[in-house]
C-alpha cells in the first residue's frame, strides 16, 4: 500500500462506496485517493492533517475530503496506549470522474458538479447540520441499488445548500508527490506529531529525510508551504487548543510547557499568531459557544 496514493477497491456494480469501521485507532499514515471522502466520526478524537493545515477533531463531526487531497486522521496518543478506546466511523467515497461521470455531465446536475469541484480543499460540515447529514449517510449505508443512488443525490443536494464553508486547506493548487516524496513527508509529519512536546531540531529532522539541513529547508517549504519551525508551532498550538478545553490542566502555563514551549511569553506570542486570539480569549470563546464554564487561569 502506498503512503500517499491509496487505491480503494471499487466493485464493478458500485459507483458509491460506503464503509463502516470500528478500530483501535484511525489509519495512521498520510495518504490520498482519487475519490471524494465524506467521513462521519461517530467516536474518536485527534488531529486531522489536510495538505498543509491541521484541525482538531472529535466525536460526532463530519468532514469532506477532496479528491486527491493528502490527509490523515491522526488519533490522540491515548488510543495507542492500552486499547481501551475505539474509533467508529462511517465513510462515503465517490468520484465524479469514474462511473459517475455520465451522471455529472447532465445539465440538470451541473450545480452539484460545480459544488464538488469547488470544494477540492475539503470542509467540515457545520455543527448544526451534522444530525441531518449523519441521518442521510446512514440511509445511504443501509440501502442499495437505485434507492442508494437517490439517497446519494439527496445528500449532495443538502451539502450544496450550505454557504460560506471554510476550506480545510489554504492551498489552491493540487500538489503532485512521488511515492518516495510521500513517504518522506509522512515520516516527518508523524515524527513531529509524536514528539511535539520535546525539543525538535532541524538537524535531527533533516537526518530523518536523509538530507542536509539546507536542502531539507528548501524541500519542506516547497512541499508544505511551511518552514520546519512554523509547522512544529502549528502542531504544538493545535495540541494546546485541545488541552486548554479538556479541563485537565490547571493553568495556561502548564499547557504551554506540556506542548513543548520553554516560556509562557513565547507560547502566548505563537498562539496568537496561529489562532488570532490569546489563549484566554480562545478558552472563553470556546466555553461560551458550548455553554460551559471556563476553569483555566
Amino acid at each position: 500500500m502506498k503512503i500517499l496514493q491509496f487505491t480503494l477497491p471499487v466493485p464493478d456494480n458500485k459507483t458509491i462506496i460506503t464503509k463502516e469501521e470500528s478500530l483501535p485507532h484511525f489509519y495512521p499514515h498520510l495518504h490520498r485517493h482519487h475519490e471524494v471522502q465524506l467521513t462521519w466520526i461517530i467516536k474518536g478524537e485527534g488531529t486531522l492533517v489536510t495538505d498543509n493545515n491541521m484541525h482538531s477533531f472529535q466525536s460526532n463531526e463530519i468532514y469532506w475530503i477532496g479528491a486527491n487531497q493528502p490527509h490523515v486522521f491522526k488519533s490522540d496518543p491515548t488510543y495507542f496506549e492500552n486499547g481501551a478506546k475505539k474509533t467508529h466511523t462511517i465513510d462515503i467515497f465517490f468520484s465524479i470522474d469514474s462511473q459517475l461521470s455520465s451522471f455529472f455531465s447532465i445539465p440538470e446536475v451541473k450545480n452539484l458538479k460545480n459544488f464538488v469541484q469547488q470544494h477540492h480543499s475539503g470542509f467540515r460540515v457545520p455543527p448544526k447540520a451534522v444530525k441531518g447529514i449523519a441521518e442521510k449517510m446512514l440511509k445511504i449505508r443501509n440501502s442499495s441499488g437505485v434507492e442508494q443512488f437517490f439517497q446519494f443525490i439527496d445528500l449532495l443536494k443538502q451539502l450544496s445548500s450550505f454557504n460560506n464553508l471554510e476550506p480545510l486547506s489554504a492551498k489552491t493548487e493540487s500538489v503532485s508527490y512521488s511515492d518516495n516524496e510521500g513517504i518522506r513527508i509522512a515520516t516527518i509529519y508523524n515524527y513531529v506529531m509524536q514528539n511535539y512536546n520535546q525539543p525538535i531540531t532541524l538537524e535531527e529532522v533533516s537526518k530523518l529525510a536523509y538530507m542536509t539541513p539546507q536542502a531539507f529547508c528548501r524541500y519542506f517549504k516547497k512541499h508544505t508551504h511551511h518552514t520546519l519551525v512554523s509547522f512544529v508551532n502549528q502542531v504544538r498550538i493545535n495540541e494546546a487548543c485541545k488541552k486548554l478545553v479538556d479541563k485537565k490542566y490547571d493553568s495556561i502555563a502548564s499547557v504551554a510547557y506540556n506542548t513543548g514551549f520553554n516560556s509562557i511569553t513565547n507560547f502566548n506570542r505563537v498562539f496568537k499568531s496561529v489562532v488570532k486570539k490569546s489563549p484566554k480569549e480562545y478558552v472563553d470563546s470556546y466555553f461560551h459557544n458550548v455553554n460551559q464554564p471556563a476553569n483555566v487561569a
